[in-house]
């Protein structure tokens, strides 16, 4: 029995197929991907920014006069738009969320001392820049800006004293008195 030829145990593994094929797909699908990102960057990035080519403005013939009236440049000037004039309604709803804001952070700062007290009077000072820049109707347009003014003083002088740590009792009556001449003027 000896004598007899055992067959050999022989693992056969199947050819492995190449997938340069499957490869390549990728490589050139990333590519047109990061192509295609790359162009909407750069469009967007490079050509957001672009100001329109200037027009050409209209030339008048040479009369009497070469050069216009201050009425006529006032009237005609294409650089800056009239600010529209906004109705009083409006107004309040735009400034009145800040303007309650300011009521509540002056109700805290009282129960506040030193940096704490300093970061809610530097939030309110950043208010009343906002306030400052808010386009008011025409009719109340003069006295917006002196009390807006007036009270962004007023947190000035309080948010000095909360950092110097003196006794600020005063400094926040007369912004609480300021901040009520400024509802006033709003319409609140």
């Amino acid at each position: 029995m000896s004598d007899e030829q055992r067959p050999d145990a022989v693992w056969v593994f199947p050819e492995k197929k190449r997938k340069t094929g499957r490869i390549w797909l990728i490589v050139i699908l990333s590519v047109a991907a990061v192509a295609i990102v790359a162009a909407l960057l750069w469009f967007f990035l490079f050509h957001g920014d672009e100001d329109p080519a200037p027009t050409p403005t209209p030339t008048t013939s040479v009369t009497a006069s070469p050069t216009p009236s201050p009425s006529e440049s006032a009237t005609t000037d294409p650089t800056e738009p009239p600010v529209p004039d906004p109705d009083l309604a409006t107004f309040t709803t735009t400034v009145q969320p800040r303007l309650d804001d300011a009521v509540r952070g002056l109700d805290l700062v009282t129960q506040l001392e030193g940096d704490g007290a300093v970061q809610i009077v530097d939030s309110l000072q950043i208010d009343a820049d906002w306030l400052s820049g808010t386009a008011a109707p025409s009719a109340i347009a003069d006295n917006w800006s002196d009390v807006v003014s007036a009270y962004a003083a007023r947190l000035s002088e309080l948010r000095t004293a909360y950092e110097n740590g003196s006794d600020a009792t005063s400094a926040l009556d007369a912004a609480r008195t300021a901040l009520t001449d400024v509802r006033t003027t709003a319409g609140l």
